[in-house]
């Protein structure tokens, strides 16, 4: 029975994570500079904060939800002015002659960065809440059903960043320092905008 909950979670994670967002931008960019382990990483961050909001959602936990919605003027203020400094940032840098090594402590800097960033959207509760009404699953399902689909949407989610970090590592060689310039301006460009629609929607 909770091989059932942690495929529909694994389902759920992939639908979520798939959408190409700012974090998805930002995956993509990172695997392209700094290898797949990075790329992954990034991901792995944002995989993390989709099982902390579906685990918001699938115990049913009113209050801290609430707490985050109400607050999701100043969550969405940072959120936005954090992409638009990661949108300049990426807009006005150059590439990198050698591929970056990825040390640890970088590595788990990029997997913090993207955590929080994820994070700061606490509208994403309202997405598990969606998916998870139209699974026919909400607070109802006991602790252990919970734990399962939790575990999925991690897991599914992970798999999405995994596969997108793969890929683009794959081409990656064969990305020069023209074409890396040209990612940098429209990665940085889109995110830039995601963070100015972020400021005004908060």
């Amino acid at each position: 029975m909770q091989a059932v909950f942690l495929i529909r979670g694994a389902i759920i994670g992939i639908s979520i994570a798939a959408p190409v967002g700012p974090i998805g931008v930002l995956c993509i960019r990172r695997s392209l500079k700094d290898g797949m382990a990075t790329g992954f990483m990034a991901g792995l961050g944002a995989a993390t904060a989709d099982a902390a909001y579906g685990a918001v959602a699938g115990f049913g936990l009113t209050a801290i939800s609430g707490f985050m919605l109400r607050q999701r003027f100043w969550v969405g203020l940072i959120g936005g002015g954090f992409l638009c400094c990661l949108g300049l940032r990426a807009f006005l840098s150059k590439p990198a002659a050698e591929p970056a090594q990825g040390r640890g402590g970088r590595i788990l800097a990029v997997y913090a960065s993207t955590l929080l960033l994820t994070l700061a959207n606490p509208a994403t509760i309202l997405s598990f809440a969606v998916v998870f009404a139209a699974f026919g699953l909400g607070a109802s399902i006991d602790g252990a059903a919970a734990s399962s689909l939790v575990a999925g949407v991690f897991a599914g989610s992970a798999l999405w960043w995994l596969l997108l970090s793969g890929g683009v590592s794959l081409v990656r060689h064969r990305v020069n320092t023209r074409v890396m310039t040209a990612i940098n301006r429209i990665s940085g460009a889109v995110l830039l905008c995601f963070g100015v629609y972020a400021l005004a929607r908060a």
